[in-house]
């Protein structure tokens, strides 16, 4: 890792942290000069769909690139290609390897933990790995079974956000049709009114 790099990840972790504390500090002290209804509506503006929308995908983002970089350092232990099971404590051995900034560290296991091909990859019995590539423990039979539950909710999620999904798009067919229903009566309308004039 180049001094650049280095030095661009220490200033991405300030600023996370300066973030982190501004954002404690709005919450715990009352803004000088404005009544409290006037930054509940602040509040309230902010946490619009659109607004969600755009923090997730930003986290999102901001995860997938921890990600990246945490399987470019150690390309022999995180894959996408080759998920395997992780060391439990792998977070602290990390950290304290030094090569990635903290807050990186956790985006990118989060998002590693939680997709399904790391879940997949958790049978009873799997050897778990360190960061120097060697088995580090095994998969319990517990821990094989809570990620199958976690995998069955991910699909009970997917296949409820597509239901919700095609039942929205019928209900848009539905709208688009009134409306074109509703056109096409309007046309007649004014057809026979020009019609009724033009007979008088």
């Amino acid at each position: 890792m180049t001094d650049i790099e280095r030095l661009s990840e220490q200033t991405q972790a300030l600023l996370d942290e300066c973030e982190n504390r501004l954002a404690t500090l709005e919450v715990n002290i009352p803004q000088v000069g404005k009544s409290t209804d006037e930054s509940i509506v602040v509040n309230q503006t902010e946490k619009t769909p659109e607004a969600k929308n755009r923090n997730r995908a930003k986290n999102r983002a901001a995860n997938q690139a921890a990600l990246v970089q945490l399987c470019d350092t150690y390309p022999e232990v995180f894959s996408r290609d080759n998920v395997r099971p992780l060391k439990v404590g792998i977070q602290e051995d990390l950290i304290a390897d030094e090569k990635l900034a903290r807050n990186r560290i956790k985006r990118a296991l989060a998002s590693y933990v939680r997709s399904p091909q790391y879940l997949r990859s958790l049978q009873a019995g799997a050897d778990r790995i360190g960061l120097d590539g060697a088995a580090s423990g095994q998969v319990s039979e517990e821990e094989a079974a809570h990620a199958q539950e976690k995998l069955q909710a991910i699909k009970d999620q997917r296949r409820e956000r597509e239901k919700a999904e095609r039942k929205e798009g019928r209900a848009e067919q539905r709208k688009q049709a009134v409306k074109a229903k509703e056109q096409r009566i309007n046309k007649k309308l004014d057809l026979l009114l020009q019609l009724n004039n033009r007979t008088r």
